[in-house]
């Protein structure tokens, strides 16, 4: 399976979900050969619920993933903790849907929960926590506790990071902080734009069909994590288009 772990939506926290933009990342994701998504929209992104509460409506779920024409949606989160770091949430959904009612008093910089109280969430109900690009200037966790970082099913190596910092330079980063913490390392793109599609993702040899099976599918070695050529045209593309949409969005809500 060809999956991505990290992959947005919505164009930002700030724009309503759009069945269009979804449909026009899932194909141009398809089209880069991915198999799968972890769909992890910002957890306080405006109108969170419609997200899913629109995919309930379009795509069949059995309570794992959507079914898109065989493209798998396995549903998840990003969460900010007060640490500040940025964590992917995945799982069943309506565990998924418990943890984020359970965090609706969490969403505001202020009021961010602990990364500790966060696992005593979402380990009991079996999800798949992943530290989010762990070495980000604005939001990042390696100086979190090494304590709390070895509980991290895995940490994400992103596709923004890989751009910003450096590809060898983020790798040698990410790597050995799983090695030492003995915390595997995926690819996310981080995508929230079409042109960033594809620019990381993983190989994993089989087909899943629940977030547990990936989980342990990870957690014995399987992962193989691939790098596109093109991945910094990709991310500076999808960023300059970003801007642009972003700019048309906001000037046709005033």
């Amino acid at each position: 399976m060809k999956i991505d772990f990290h992959f947005h939506v919505k164009l930002s926290k700030k724009t309503d979900f759009s069945m269009e933009h979804f449909n026009e990342m899932l194909d141009e994701a398809r089209d880069q050969g991915l198999q799968a998504i972890t769909l992890t929209e910002h957890f306080n992104t405006r109108r969170f619920d419609e997200v899913y509460g629109t995919l309930d409506q379009m795509l069949p779920c059995n309570n794992h993933y959507y079914d898109r024409g065989g493209f798998k949606i396995f549903t998840g989160m990003e969460v900010d903790v007060a640490e500040g770091g940025h964590i992917l949430v995945s799982g069943p959904k309506d565990r998924l849907l418990e943890i984020r009612a359970l965090l609706e008093n969490h969403t505001t910089a202020d009021t961010f929960i602990g990364l500790k109280e966060l696992f005593e969430l979402c380990e009991p109900r079996g999800m798949m926590v992943i530290g989010g690009h762990p070495f980000r200037e604005s939001n990042h966790l390696y100086h979190v506790d090494q304590e709390l970082l070895s509980r991290f099913d895995a940490f994400d190596l992103n596709g923004k990071d890989l751009h910003e910092i450096g590809i060898q330079e983020n790798i040698a980063l990410v790597l050995p902080l799983g090695a030492k913490l003995g915390v595997p390392v995926v690819a996310g793109s981080d995508a929230h734009q079409m042109f960033q599609v594809g620019c990381v993702y993983n190989e994993l040899p089989g087909d899943y069909e629940t977030v547990a099976e990936l989980k342990s599918a990870i957690q014995s070695g399987g992962c193989h994590r691939i790098i596109s050529p093109n991945l910094h045209l990709q991310v500076r593309a999808a960023g300059a288009v970003k801007k642009l949409l972003k700019k048309k969005v906001e000037v046709d809500a005033v």
